[in-house]
């Protein structure tokens, strides 16, 4: 898939990428999912997942057998494939919750959806960040107002590539129009800010009344829990999360419980296609719920298969915070449209 422009961050940028599309079929029904790593963050990545599949491609497997790639591929493990184990939970949702509707089994079309609530009836919607790429500052500056005009009253800025100075005065000048009454303000550094100066960054933003920053240093920072600590802004874990389990030790040699008793971070930030799947997000927010915890989800540049498959996930839980959903117009061909944005809010659209 191509962007539309290219989406910058402070570890690059992204022009394209590839997402695949999982299908379990049974006599009946077929259940769906897309596994859409990305280059330099999702585990797998690199690899070709449809080689990683050649053996189980238009083969019979068993109920069991899927639960046991399921097990396989869970993260920290030697075999972990996150963006792929991903893509089988939802297909196998999918197809568990089509198989329990005996009255659609002979209805020329079958529900896109396995969780059945008012979002998945289009009768309320998610709220959401409006999400500003790293650009140069003026253009950056545009683009957020035209969320704010659209209806957005979160706005989330990718910060930590640019000349800091710069970063800040755009900032001070959105913060000037709109007080933080009508706007809140995140902010997302992606690991950009530097070990001996993240502190003092932080000191720097907080007068703009930020409410969060996720990821201000690099994955493995041994310090990571200083800053969470004196940090004037409450900080959010992204990447550290990759790669772990919640509860079991694996290669990191840690465990999700262990990593967030140590860091003491405000928030945590899900990506299930990072993070082997729906399931193990829910196991994130069941373990940062015991610590006390706060959480949002978003997307990790699904195409809208993976963004509908999270945003009904989602809907579950009726969080008051805006959630990270608004990526679904950021190519120029994607799968077929299941969500759309109206105001600040993600919708479900029923299939017809």
């Amino acid at each position: 898939m191509e962007f539309l422009k290219s989406a910058k961050t402070s570890r690059g940028e992204y022009n394209q990428k590839t997402s695949y599309v999982v299908h379990l079929k049974s006599a009946l029904f077929e259940g769906i999912g897309e596994a859409s790593p990305l280059p330099d963050l999702s585990i797998d990545g690199g690899l070709d997942l449809v080689k990683k599949t050649a053996e189980l491609i238009g083969r019979h497997i068993e109920p069991s057998d899927v639960l046991n790639l399921l097990e396989h591929w869970e993260p920290g493990s030697k075999d972990a494939l996150p963006s792929l184990r991903f893509a089988m939970h939802c297909a196998w949702q999918h197809l568990q919750f089509l198989q329990s509707q005996p009255t659609i089994a002979h209805h020329p079309t079958k529900p896109s959806y396995w969780i059945e609530n008012d979002f998945t009836a289009a009768k309320s919607g998610i709220a959401i960040n409006g999400l500003v790429w790293m650009n140069d500052v003026d253009s950056m500056y545009e683009e957020a107002l035209l969320k704010i005009e659209a209806g957005f009253r979160c706005i989330k800025f990718k910060v930590g590539a640019l000349d800091f100075d710069e970063e800040c005065k755009l900032i001070e000048k959105i913060r000037k129009k709109y007080d933080a009454f009508k706007l809140e303000i995140r902010l997302d550094a992606n690991g950009g800010f530097g070990s001996d100066t993240a502190l003092e960054q932080i000191q720097e933003l907080h007068r703009f009344e930020i409410h969060s920053l996720e990821q201000p240093v690099k994955s493995g920072f041994h310090e990571l829990d200083r800053i969470c600590r004196f940090s004037k802004i409450d900080i959010a874990l992204d990447e550290e999360l990759i790669g772990i389990h919640p509860n079991k030790m694996g290669n990191h040699s840690t465990t999700g419980k262990a990593l967030l008793t140590w860091a003491k971070p405000k928030y945590i930030i899900l990506k299930p296609t990072l993070l082997g799947g729906l399931d193990m997000a829910d196991r994130w927010i069941n373990l940062a719920s015991a610590l006390d915890i706060g959480w949002w989800s978003t997307s990790a540049l699904e195409g809208n298969i993976g963004l509908a498959a999270i945003a009904q996930w989602v809907s579950q839980y009726k969080s008051d915070l805006p959630q990270g959903l608004g990526t679904g117009s950021l190519f120029k061909d994607n799968f077929y449209q299941q969500t759309r944005i109206i105001d600040d809010k993600i919708w479900y659209i029923p299939q017809k």
